[in-house]
């Protein structure tokens, strides 16, 4: 019998650092995540593929960077925030499309089988990022596009999200309608739900179990941001650091696992959706 309940738990950034990665694959190993979405910009990009040869059952996809880091095609820094990609992309200063088809090809290249697509700091709500991405995707045949926007959450889910934050959730809501439309032109599809904007950076066992309980019926994607918070993180460019860590505990804590078999929650990863 099928769950009404199914849940792929989808972790970001694979690829980023070394301890990133290892606390990627620690929360598969022990814990709910199914799934990651690995950056082909990433400095530790090679230790991720091998990871991921050694784990065939964490399942992989892509997740396409055009904010830090480096082009794949010249090798310049990418724009730094988003304001500054979309003033790139306005003035014809960075080749959308063409970065984004770099990435995905690396990924290939190195032998892996994405099945699914996201993007860092969420650029494909950005028109001309979601075109390129749907294209991108029904080019390569990987069909799964991540749908960026919070289902609502009861208020002991929500605990201390800040107010800008749930505003700014609410507000996504707007380009909804047509980012759908774009995904059906390319013949991509979403979970039916996704959760883990509004608790990214305060994501701990206590707000894991309240949000699993706040869990619809149908798909639903769940956002994280899991590792182990070592050297290579504590140098990094990223304000999602001794979070990281908190979140590898949360995925991988006891109460969690009971409150998924409790609530006969069914863990999936992309291909088996």
């Amino acid at each position: 019998m099928i769950s009404r309940k199914r849940l792929v738990v989808n972790a970001d950034d694979f690829g980023f650092t070394p301890d990133v990665n290892e606390g990627i694959v620690e929360a598969h190993r022990r814990g709910i995540l199914t799934a990651t979405t690995l950056m082909a910009t990433g400095t530790a990009f090679d230790d991720a593929v091998r990871r991921a040869r050694e784990v065939p059952t964490l399942d992989v996809g892509c997740h396409l960077v055009l904010v830090g880091g480096a082009s794949l095609i010249t090798g310049k820094p990418l724009p730094a925030t988003v304001r500054g990609l979309m003033a790139a992309v306005a003035s014809r200063q960075i080749r959308v499309y063409e970065e984004l088809r770099a990435q995905v090809e690396r990924i290939v290249k190195a032998g892996l089988r994405p099945t699914h697509l996201d993007t860092h700091k969420h650029t494909h709500l950005a028109p001309p990022v979601l075109e390129a991405v749907a294209r991108l995707g029904e080019e390569f045949d990987i069909r799964w596009v991540r749908r960026p926007f919070d289902f609502p959450l009861e208020a002991a889910a929500r605990g201390g999200v800040p107010l800008l934050k749930r505003l700014t959730s609410r507000a996504l809501q707007v380009v909804r309608r047509r980012f759908h439309r774009v995904l059906e032109r390319h013949r991509c599809r979403t979970t039916d739900h996704f959760a883990g904007f509004q608790i990214t950076g305060r994501f701990r066992t206590r707000e894991l179990v309240a949000l699993l309980s706040a869990i619809p019926d149908g798909s639903t994607e769940l956002m994280c941001h899991p590792g182990v918070y070592g050297p290579a993180l504590r140098e990094a460019r990223t304000r999602l650091k001794e979070s990281r860590e908190a979140e590898l505990e949360a995925l991988t804590a006891g109460e969690v696992r009971a409150q998924v078999e409790r609530l006969e929650i069914e863990l999936v990863n992309y291909r088996q959706l």
